[in-house]
């Protein structure tokens, strides 16, 4: 009998409606374990708990909120193995980065729990004599958080941080496909004396987790990473009754890779942002507008290196790219290479990969010959596939790299200093990125994008007190 986990709701591991199974992308017969899937009153009874606990949590001080976080920090960084090797084997991620992830999770707690004692409000002269007025920054209550399955360690602890250094208490709903991870972190954070109910999770389907955190009283913010839709449809849920939210959904990132650029750099950037974590983040390199001049040498060098590319089980020491996360995800993957050629492209790569039956596989896919207009340029695919399309100029390039519903990330690979800078001022992207992959951040600097790739206060970093904190503004006429 395989293991079974709970939710973790007011300080107490119970048991959800059903179980779920989780199993291993790169070997389906590799059942992890059983995970509670809860349910409405679940979520309704852990905001109540949350509630209280957040009330005499904020009451502590900074102090306190701060030493939690660097306890989690700890906790993290003392179990990076068993994480990073239960991310690998859930999500299908190789190891080398399953382990970086894990190490990031630890650090971005660490940088939050300085961040607790560093949170500052004003102190500005009134146009009235004898008064005063203070203008400070105060905690929501109970925030919810809605996380994906491709970074599921960083993404939670992203949100989950800075909730709890400003004062918050917190509902998690992590992914279905990955709940193993988020529960190993939950054990960890209350193993580091968080106070009961002030973090809770709650696994199960966003169909019945989600509206019931939307519809909860309680519950005074929503902050949610994943597709495109079900974004939008908290955005509307979230308006009904006001309730501030943050999302983080899709892109489809351009690298724009100019005549004068080192070759060996645009490769290697390009390789990095598209097929890296097999193509499963949002600021994947899906888009590469390649300056004619270089093209073919440029389509050959990266086909070279792509189709090179060691495609294995992720936690096998010699894979360079491991498995799609799932059988659908895999299937809506080679959708899209069957797409890219009835649209007149030339593709390398992207079959499945069919030695590895075990497994959600597939070789990373060019689509050689692409247009901006074509569905494979403009629809987010969210795996290795990467459009090759070539322009004349720089100005071209622009223009086609800011032609998309979308602006997460962009990037440019160019010796030139005036391309470099004038790409940057004219981007209509949230990041870019200058001879470097489009994915790839810092954790102490903000991230979001504009358009439809992001709603809401950016996260991470200092930035990330816009959306966890509401303004007070005081008066005191002194007499």
């Amino acid at each position: 009998m395989s293991d079974t986990h709970k939710n973790l709701v007011a300080g107490r591991w119970l048991d959800g409606v059903s179980l779920t199974e989780n199993r291993n992308p790169s070997d389906v017969s590799d059942l992890i374990g059983l995970y509670a899937s809860g349910s409405a009153e679940d979520v309704h009874r852990a905001a109540e708990a949350a509630a209280d606990a957040q009330r005499s949590f904020y009451a502590k001080g900074p102090q306190a909120r701060a030493d939690l976080l660097d306890r989690i920090a700890a906790g993290i960084e003392a179990k990076v193995e068993p994480l990073a090797h239960m991310l690998a084997r859930e999500e299908g991620k190789i190891l080398s980065e399953a382990r970086a992830e894990t190490i990031r999770a630890s650090q971005i707690f660490r940088f939050f729990a300085g961040e607790a004692l560093r949170l500052s409000g004003e102190s500005v002269a009134s146009v009235r004599a004898g008064v005063d007025v203070d203008i400070r920054r105060e905690p929501l209550g109970v925030v919810g958080l809605i996380t994906p399955w491709n970074f599921p360690i960083a993404i939670p602890a992203w949100k989950i941080a800075p909730a709890l250094a400003y004062g918050n208490a917190v509902i998690l709903k992590p992914a279905d496909l990955t709940p193993g991870t988020a529960h190993l972190l939950a054990e960890i954070i209350v193993e580091a004396g968080c106070p009961a109910g002030l973090f809770n999770l709650v696994m199960g389907p966003g169909s019945r987790i989600g509206p019931a955190m939307l519809s909860n009283p309680l519950v005074q913010a929503v902050s949610f990473t994943g597709s495109v839709p079900t974004g939008r449809g908290i955005a509307r849920s979230a308006a009904e009754s006001l309730k501030k939210v943050q999302l983080e959904m899709g892109g489809k990132n351009p690298m724009v890779v100019m005549d004068d650029a080192d070759i060996d750099l645009a490769v290697a950037a390009c390789l990095n942002g598209a097929f890296f974590s097999t193509g499963q983040r949002c600021t994947a390199s899906s888009r590469l507008i390649v300056q004619e001049r270089i093209h073919d040498r440029f389509v050959e060098a990266l086909s070279k290196a792509a189709l090179g590319l060691k495609v294995g089980p992720a936690l096998a020491a010699d894979s360079q790219m491991g498995p799609v996360a799932s059988a659908s995800q895999l299937d809506h993957n080679l959708a899209y290479v069957a797409l890219a050629r009835e649209e007149g492209c030339e593709v390398l790569g992207g079959e499945r990969i069919d030695e590895l039956p075990q497994g959600h596989f597939q070789k990373p896919a060019i689509f050689v010959g692409a247009t901006n207009d074509m569905r494979v340029s403009r629809e987010e695919i969210f795996g290795p596939c990467a459009s090759v399309i070539k322009v004349g100029d720089f100005e071209e390039a622009v223009a086609v790299a800011n032609d998309t519903e979308f602006g997460l990330s962009s990037g440019i690979c160019t010796g030139s200093l005036k391309y470099a800078r004038e790409f940057q001022r004219r981007s209509t992207a949230g990041m870019v990125m200058v001879n470097l992959p489009t994915a790839g951040v810092d954790y102490h600097v903000p991230f979001g994008g504009r358009k439809g790739s992001s709603h809401g206060p950016r996260e991470q970093g200092r930035y990330a007190a816009e959306f966890y904190t509401t303004v007070k503004t005081s008066y005191v006429f002194a007499g």
